[in-house]
């Protein structure tokens, strides 16, 4: 099968679960046999337009100019428009939000390349709430509606894309994880040097992620907690508003910032940890939660329907915006036991191992081939 894949932004080019997830499922269909392309736009100059890696070929084009951080690329549109039936047999986008995706669209609605859209997160991690829920209503479900197969993690986000008035065949495929990488065996991280309680956050510094309530209920952990400690594990356009907001706070000595962590490294500061918290505003269902269960770390996530499915005994769903739920279940968190955590990360394996999600999202993609 020769599949496009368009995707914004890929990793190691840029860092998050989704762009991790591009890269990893290109990578693993490759190894299976497939001929996997993606198509994708330069967030550095220096990259080269077309490379071979990981056993699949990158394509980047120029990103054109960008929107709520959403690239607006004509080169997109141009490489789409010239992609026929005799190199591809499906096209594979990620994501709704963006508008290579709704080009993609725009492809299939014109042409016969059949598409494949997978829903990382039905909003915006950096567009007002208002504004996404227009988009979705318009443009958003006619780019879910040109679609031949719709990917949603969970059958709540099922019943969310229908409820929007998308028409098209939706298959649930759980978002996985490396069951095998990630456990509660193995080395900590040299990263985090602590024998006190330790919180994490992984993440990127932006809006939709909301680290700030991260550092809010903190600060009042350590009223009860004085030897807690805080890593944030991510970077963004928030960082240096972070930093002062630790600063102003007085808690310096008791935060660190670890900046972007390489992906191999995770593992062990997710062993390192003794709670992620995740306050974020809306979400998929996000590799971290996965990752930290998996490894045998207590999670604290902010109120989202489908995120709470996935939750074990000893995790937390809270409203994030008390900060004292906040701090409470964080350090709540620390005292639970043991088989609790186990509990979680059986759950995270049973569900969620990353080879049955490229198994079902491959069987899916065949089975709409001409």
């Amino acid at each position: 099968m020769k599949i496009l894949r368009v995707a914004q932004r890929l990793y190691p080019d840029s860092k998050g679960g989704g762009q991790y997830h591009v890269h990893a499922m290109s990578r693993d269909q490759a190894a299976m046999g497939h001929d996997v392309t993606v198509l994708t736009t330069r967030v550095d100059p220096s990259l080269p337009r077309i490379e071979e890696t990981n056993g699949y070929t990158v394509v980047r084009v120029d990103p054109g100019f960008s929107v709520a951080g959403n690239d607006v690329s004509p080169s997109v549109a141009r490489y789409l428009w010239n992609a026929g039936a005799d190199e591809y047999d499906v096209i594979h986008a990620h994501s709704h939000l963006y508008f290579a995706t709704n080009l993609a669209a725009l492809k299939r609605r014109l042409g016969d390349l059949p598409l494949a859209i997978t829903n990382h997160g039905l909003y915006s991690q950096s567009a007002p709430e208002r504004v996404f829920r227009w988009y979705l209503k318009t443009l958003g479900r006619w780019t879910f509606n040109q679609a031949d197969v719709v990917f949603c993690y969970t059958e709540v986000d099922k019943e969310r894309v229908r409820e929007l008035g998308v028409s098209s065949r939706i298959e649930v495929v759980p978002n996985g994880i490396d069951t095998e990488r990630f456990t509660p065996d193995g080395s900590g991280s040299d990263l985090i040097d602590a024998d006190s309680p330790v919180v994490l956050f992984v993440g990127r510094f932006t809006d939709g992620k909301r680290p700030w309530l991260a550092i809010e209920a903190f600060e009042k952990v350590l009223e009860e907690v004085p030897e807690a400690e805080l890593y944030l594990c991510g970077d963004g356009g928030l960082r240096e508003e972070l930093e002062a907001q630790v600063r102003e706070l007085g808690i310096q000595s008791s935060v660190t910032f670890l900046g972007h962590v390489p992906y191999d490294e995770m593992p062990n500061v997710y062993r390192s940890g003794d709670v992620l918290v995740l306050p974020s505003r809306a979400e998929g269902v996000p590799r971290t939660v996965l990752e930290a269960m998996a490894s045998g770390t207590r999670v604290v996530v902010s109120e989202l329907e489908h995120v709470k499915l996935v939750l074990g005994d000893a995790d937390s769903v809270v409203d994030v915006t008390d900060r004292g739920a906040t701090s409470a279940a964080i350090s709540s968190s620390f005292e639970r036991n043991i088989q609790a955590a186990d509990g979680g990360r059986n759950g995270a394996i049973s569900t969620h191992r990353w080879r049955d999600t490229v198994e079902r999202t491959t069987t899916a993609l065949q089975s709409i081939m001409r």
